[in-house]
């Protein structure tokens, strides 16, 4: 019975943390460029210690030790991010970009240098073009820097002219591996030191001035989700009080004198 009750409180936390990540998820759906978590799931084959061990078989032919039996049980493979496409949504303000396409922008923190697919950006007292909280974002040649008048133009492929004087090229990059990408908060994402940053290829992005790329969350599509996974872990809760009571009952009439 144990291992039944086991089972279920394994299956238990794993839809807990499922729960999270759905919540999340919604919590999220009005965030510019977020990027939604998704769940694997899988079996793990956990085996008994001396099945692992390396006998030395030149004492004995055969070993004998039994064979060790196979339980298998739920749990998450991966936690991945899911980076499609967002819809665009057109705003007119001339500091609102998306990027349609693969690609992120690079942006400057106290921290170090992230990246990001949110483009609400504006021009701070210094003259930089910064998002809500200040960070920079980053040209070829650094953090872009604007004029305080004039009419801001920014190209499909990042040229940035303000009446006409070119500034800056904004930069979008890639990476090999997307799954190698740590969220870091405020829809930054960071970059482990072994990953390699390169620049997007030429045709496969480009930036749409004026709109802002919505996240990426299918609100109706993460309400069946969290249903689902409230339902698991009622059952699972079930299966450990019902677990609970079978053992009560059978330690009651077994040690019961005859």
């Amino acid at each position: 019975m144990q291992e039944s009750s086991y089972s279920a409180t394994f299956g238990a936390l794993v839809q807990q943390n499922r729960l999270d990540i759905i919540a999340n998820n919604l919590a999220n759906v009005n965030t510019t460029g977020f990027k939604g978590d998704k769940l694997a799931f899988q079996d793990t084959f956990r085996r008994h210690a001396h099945d692992l061990l390396d006998p030395n078989t030149t004492l004995e032919r055969q070993v004998p030790w039994p064979k060790g039996h196979l339980l298998a049980q739920t749990k998450v493979a991966e936690q991945v991010i899911d980076f499609s496409q967002g819809s665009l949504k057109a705003t007119g303000n001339p500091l609102d970009l998306a990027i349609s396409g693969e690609g992120f922008f690079r942006v400057q923190t106290p921290e170090g240098e992230f990246l990001t697919r949110q483009g609400v950006y504006h021009r701070s007292s210094e003259g930089l073009v910064v998002d809500g909280h200040g960070n920079r974002l980053l040209g070829d040649g650094g953090p872009l820097q604007i004029p305080e008048t004039g009419v801001v133009l920014v190209g499909e492929d990042g040229s940035l002219t303000v009446d006409g004087e070119r500034i800056d090229t904004i930069s979008l990059v890639t990476v090999e591996d997307l799954q190698s990408l740590e969220k870091a908060g405020n829809s930054l994402l960071r970059v482990r030191p072994e990953t390699l940053v390169q620049p997007v290829a030429t045709g496969t992005a480009s930036i749409e001035q004026g709109f802002l790329e919505s996240a990426n969350v299918e609100v109706v599509g993460e309400m069946v989700n969290m249903i689902e996974a409230i339902r698991a872990f009622e059952a699972y809760q079930k299966m450990i009080t019902g677990t609970f009571e079978q053992d009560k009952k059978a330690i009651a009439e077994v040690g019961a004198p005859r």
